[in-house]
């Protein structure tokens, strides 16, 4: 085999774990893999600003407004304005949010970071400077991306 198909079944096999790492985690909690990582940031931080959970995990507050809508939707989380200062709107957990954060299995992404760090830290700086030089090389370096492993839109 050639060593250009080596590297493209080797990515073809990430985002196909990938994938079905994604399907499995909405089918068991209902949640995609974007939306349970801002689940988990309200979760550490109650009373946080959209700017502050989108800074924090990466994603355009724009991105996070949207998944937070339909958190809200699920009633997994409630936006409360602030009464002196209108602009201000603080998130947090309801009830349903905190038993779904609290029953939510290992992301994927955890699994990986759990092996990442056992490596050698020259190995893992390897592995961070190959990755951005696919993605160079894939045109992908100023796309948006937040720290978690799922295909697809961040938001449908």
């Amino acid at each position: 085999m050639q060593k250009d198909e080596e590297l493209l079944i080797a990515l073809r096999r990430v985002i196909r774990a990938i994938d079905i790492r994604s399907k499995q985690l909405s089918k068991e909690i209902g949640l995609t893999g974007p939306q349970l990582l801002v689940l988990r940031e309200v979760g550490k931080i109650p009373g946080a600003m959209v700017r502050d959970i989108a800074h924090n995990i990466n994603l355009s507050p724009a991105t996070v407004t949207s998944i937070l809508d339909r958190l809200e939707g699920k009633a997994f989380v409630k936006r409360v304005r602030s009464t002196e200062d209108k602009r201000r709107v603080s998130v947090y957990l309801t009830d349903s949010g905190l038993e779904a954060q609290e029953k939510a299995p290992m992301h994927l992404q955890e699994h990986f970071l759990e092996r990442f760090f056992k490596l050698e830290e020259w190995e893992q700086s390897q592995m961070v400077a190959t990755m951005q030089r696919l993605a160079s090389m894939m045109g992908a370096e100023e796309l948006d991306a937040a720290p978690v492993l799922e295909v697809g839109s961040i938001t449908p």
